[in-house]
Order: structure tokens, then C-alpha cells, then sequence
């Protein structure tokens, strides 16, 4: 029995899976709680697709895909906060139009390539397919991802709640804003390797949202959200093991089960706490008629 559950870390190729469960979870998960707070959801979306076109520009040129996928994301990044800064369009608007833009672009790049080799891990993740320079690539950025966001998320805190008193107070907003989207970017480039562009988001998004509807201060807030996303990722590759299914895929599916779960729970517990307030109203309204 001890046997047959310890069988998937036997395994070098999923010891390399749970490996870079470790070393993606933390910057997604700390990363998601500031995205959800400034309700840049969609921004993780668009700079995920995004970066396809500098994915596959930088495997026609020979060069390192992650360089062309950070180049990629800070494009989209800057030109969707250049745009909405100079045009009355919603910056929500302005993101779609920009990532399906460049997201369209890749597309056909992708799909003009005529070669034996295949981008289609790019897409969809890889989780069972890393090596070892994705190991060191996904370890290095994610460390320096979470120290950056671990040493300074007070200010960044400051900066989610309101931009004004963060710039009155001091602090170099603009440094903030783009050191954030920074970050977005090299977090994304982590996860090429191992879920892909189009599950990014879930990991950048889902940890962030359930910690935001289980605790109510920030700092629990981290931690509740780098446990969620860790023990998705983890649970997900080994369960992957057993019911032959796609890792990525499965950790998404779990993630989005656990959101769910919290939401019922905050819901049940909303009701519970109306109920109650209800009834603590009719009590002082009864007691105020006795005493009369």
C-alpha cells in the first residue's frame, strides 16, 4: 500500500513535476492576491496570451524563448497602459483589444512555422516534459519574484488601495506600477515550461481569489493563497498520476473546486451573520416595548 502511494516520486520525470510545483507556486500565488486586489484579473490574461508572438519571433531568431515572452509581456503591458492613459477607453477594453491583438498575431506565426519541432507545450504546459534548465530557469524567477513582492508588499499594499496617499506618502508610484507589471511578466515566463500560456491565468488569478473570500487582512491573505495554490499544484500532479490526465489541467480543475468551495462558504456565512442581525434587531425591538 505504502508502495503504491510513494509510486509517482520514484519517477524522475514527475520528481521534476513536483519540483516545479515548488518553485511555481510561490511568485503565482503572491502575485495573485495583489492582481485580485487592484482587479488586474484580466491584465494576467492579456500578458499570458500576449507573449506568444515574442515566443515564437524568438525561436526564429535562436534566441531564449523566455526573452522573447518577457519582451512580448512588457509590450503589452506598456501599450495597454499607454492607451488607456491617452484615449477615454476603459482599461479593461483596452487590454482585450491589445491581447487578442498580439494574441492573434502569434497565431499566425505559430501556425506558418513549418518545422518538425512544436510550440504546442508553450500553449498547454508541459508540467511532465521539464528538464533541468526549466528547473533552474522556473527556481530563479520565482525566488526573485517573491522576494521582491515579500520585501515590499506594504507599499504595494498602499499602492492596490489608493494610488493618491501611496504617491503623497512618498513612495515612487510609477516604480511600483511598472516594477508590479514587471513582475507579471517574469512570473508568466515561469510558468511557460510547466502549465503554459492559457492556464497561466488560473494560477495567477483562482489562489488570490479564494484567499480574498477565506480571510480579511492581507497578510493572512499571502500565506492563505501561497497554501491554496501549493497544495493545488502538488495534489494535482499526483492525482494526475493516477487518472491519466493532463497535470495542468487537473491542478486548474482543483482550483477552481476550491473556489467554489470558499464562495459557498462565504456565502453560507453571510446568511448566517444577516440571520443574525436580524434577530438581535427584533430582540432590542421587543425588549424596547417591554420596557415602555
Amino acid at each position: 500500500m505504502i508502495d503504491a502511494l510513494l509510486l509517482p516520486f520514484q519517477f524522475p520525470f514527475m520528481q521534476n513535476a513536483f519540483w516545479i510545483c515548488l518553485f511555481v507556486a510561490p511568485p503565482t500565488a503572491l502575485l495573485s492576491c495583489f492582481l485580485v486586489l487592484k482587479g488586474w484579473a484580466l491584465m494576467g490574461d492579456a500578458v499570458s496570451h500576449a507573449t506568444l508572438p515574442g515566443i515564437v519571433l524568438a525561436w526564429i531568431l535562436g534566441l531564449p524563448l523566455i526573452v522573447g515572452a518577457f519582451a512580448a509581456g512588457m509590450l503589452c503591458a506598456l501599450s495597454t497602459g499607454f492607451l488607456a492613459h491617452n484615449s477615454r477607453i476603459k482599461q479593461d477594453t483596452v487590454m482585450g483589444v491589445v491581447f487578442s491583438g498580439m494574441f492573434g498575431v502569434g497565431i499566425i506565426m505559430y501556425t506558418s512555422i513549418h518545422t518538425n519541432e512544436h510550440l504546442d507545450h508553450v500553449l498547454f504546459g508541459n508540467m511532465l516534459g521539464v528538464g533541468t534548465t526549466d528547473l533552474w530557469t522556473s527556481g530563479i524567477i520565482g525566488a526573485l519574484v517573491a522576494f521582491v513582492l515579500l520585501l515590499k508588499w506594504k507599499d504595494l499594499l498602499l499602492h492596490a488601495f489608493d494610488p493618491a496617499q501611496a504617491q503623497a506618502s512618498g513612495l515612487r508610484t510609477g516604480v511600483l506600477h511598472y516594477g508590479l507589471l514587471c513582475a507579471l511578466s517574469l512570473t508568466i515566463v515561469s510558468t511557460l515550461s510547466s502549465v503554459g500560456l492559457i492556464l497561466a491565468v488560473a494560477l495567477l488569478v483562482t489562489p488570490g481569489a479564494i484567499a480574498f473570500l477565506t480571510v480579511r487582512s492581507f497578510g493572512p491573505m499571502l500565506m492563505v493563497s501561497f497554501g491554496v495554490c501549493l497544495f493545488a499544484m502538488v495534489s494535482g500532479t499526483y492525482a494526475s498520476f493516477y487518472i491519466d490526465s493532463a497535470p495542468a489541467a487537473t491542478i486548474v480543475l482543483i482550483l477552481t473546486s476550491m473556489f467554489i468551495l470558499a464562495f459557498l462558504r462565504r456565502m453560507a456565512s453571510t446568511r448566517r451573520t444577516s440571520r443574525q442581525a436580524i434577530r438581535d434587531e427584533a430582540a432590542e425591538r421587543a425588549l424596547g416595548r417591554t420596557n415602555a
